[in-house]
Formats: C-alpha cells, sequence, structure tokens
C-alpha cells in the first residue's frame, strides 16, 4: 500500500507539472504573438482612442501683434483669445502655425525691431498655476523669416502668466534680449539681461560653440543700458478681444 500510495503522489506531481509547463508554454506564446503587433496595427486599430480635432470656430482672425503693414501675428480658430496663432508677411506669402494655446497668455513686452525681416522671436505662457517646482514656459524664434521656428526655454515660474508680466523680449538685427525685471527695494527696480545671437541656421539644441566671432552675454542694467529698440507700429504688447465669441459653440447639455 505505501509503494502504492508514493507512485500515485509522484504520479499526481508529475502531471502538475506538466500542467504548469504548458500554462507557461501558453502564456510565452501570448507574449510572442503580442510582440509582433507592429505600432500602426495599435493606431488602426479600435483599442487606440485618437485625440479629439480642434474644434472649427466661425471666428474672424483677430491681428494680436502687428509689427508692421506687411508682418503680424494673428490668433485664429479661437473662443476668448484662445486658439490658434500664426505668422504672418503679406509680402512673401507667409503664414505660419505657431500652435494652439500659450502664446496669447504671455503678458509681458514684446519688442520686434530687426529691419530686415529675417529674425523673429515670439514668447508665450502658460495659463494655469504649476507646482512647486514651477514649470517651464518657451519662446519660439525664427531666423529665416518667419518660414520655420524652434523652441527655447526662456522662463520657469509657479503661475507662468503672471509671471511673465515681468519680463520683455526685445529683438534687434543680430540678437535678442531676455529682460526680467524685479523690485530689489520699496519702489526701486532692477533689470536682468540675457542676450542671445541671432544668425542663420542658429540651434539653441545644439550645444556647439557659436561661430567665431559671435556671442552671447548677461548684465544688468545698473551697470549697461539696453539698446534702443521699437516696433515699427509702435506696439508692445499682445492684445485680444475677449468679447469676441463664436456663434456655433457646441449647445450645453
Amino acid at each position: 500500500m505505501r509503494m502504492n500510495f508514493l507512485l500515485t503522489t509522484k504520479t499526481t506531481k508529475a502531471s502538475n507539472m506538466m500542467t504548469v509547463l504548458k500554462m507557461v508554454g501558453a502564456a510565452l506564446l501570448a507574449v510572442s504573438v503580442t510582440a509582433c503587433v507592429t505600432q500602426d496595427d495599435y493606431y488602426n486599430s479600435d483599442q487606440y482612442k485618437k485625440p479629439a480635432a480642434p474644434p472649427k470656430y466661425d471666428v474672424a482672425p483677430q491681428v494680436i501683434y502687428n509689427i508692421d503693414g506687411n508682418r503680424f501675428i494673428s490668433l485664429e480658430n479661437y473662443d476668448q483669445c484662445y486658439g490658434d496663432t500664426y505668422y504672418n508677411n503679406l509680402k512673401e506669402n507667409i503664414h505660419t502655425k505657431l500652435g494652439r494655446g500659450g502664446i496669447e497668455y504671455y503678458r509681458g513686452r514684446l519688442i520686434i525691431d530687426d529691419p530686415s525681416g529675417s529674425n523673429v522671436v515670439i514668447p508665450s505662457a502658460r495659463p494655469g498655476p504649476c507646482g512647486n517646482k514651477g514649470c517651464d514656459s518657451s519662446l519660439i524664434y525664427s531666423t529665416d523669416g518667419g518660414r520655420t521656428f524652434k523652441g527655447k526655454v526662456y522662463m520657469n515660474g509657479q503661475t507662468p502668466s503672471v509671471d511673465s508680466e515681468n519680463y520683455s523680449i526685445l529683438v534687434a538685427k543680430n540678437d535678442f534680449y531676455v529682460v526680467e525685471t524685479s523690485e530689489y527695494a520699496k519702489g526701486k527696480f532692477n533689470s536682468y539681461v540675457r542676450r542671445y545671437p541671432l544668425f542663420p541656421g542658429l540651434d539653441f539644441d545644439n550645444r556647439s560653440p557659436y561661430p567665431e566671432g559671435i556671442s552671447g552675454e548677461t548684465f544688468s542694467t545698473s551697470k549697461k543700458p539696453l539698446p534702443n529698440l521699437r516696433t515699427p507700429s509702435g506696439q508692445d504688447r499682445f492684445i485680444c478681444d475677449t468679447s469676441i465669441r463664436p456663434s456655433n459653440l457646441p449647445k450645453k447639455k
């Protein structure tokens, strides 16, 4: 009887082991089959939820920043000043989309005074508050007349849109200035300035040195004055009429 019991026990263990091995084999097969599914298969499947397309509002474009008679920044497809922004140059037939949301939340000063029209710098700011570590806000820059743009972080803050009130972006023929103004004593202000060069092919993401003879610098306005720059139109801030609303807004349920 003891021998039969031992044989039965060994047979049961062997059977259980075979069952486990079959289960493991099936699981590995399933993983290998899943791994063969390509990204294209996933994005074309019902499992992938495509992002909702931006709405199409029936509103006329607003010029939120006018450089001169040919160059300006427009806000399109918007509601209450939130929408798509474009850089325009009528003479060169340029209509470059900059993004949706962000640029119109910048509250600081912007002066573009490059007579060649090659250099364009446009700041943005996040609308809402950030956490304790703050969040970055970027500017975009172009050295080919606004046909293409690249980005660079210029500020980190907990309330970016409000914080941007302390900033000025000044664009000249060969460089641009990021100016941060702060009150160091009651009624007394000082500005910290970062000057960056502008030249064809500039890419701040590429950390290689600037070409020979080109450089940037930092300074305080208490030690060195800023250049006298002025946008041809005289405008130095974004403007937008929040009262303009689309007539084709979705009906509230």
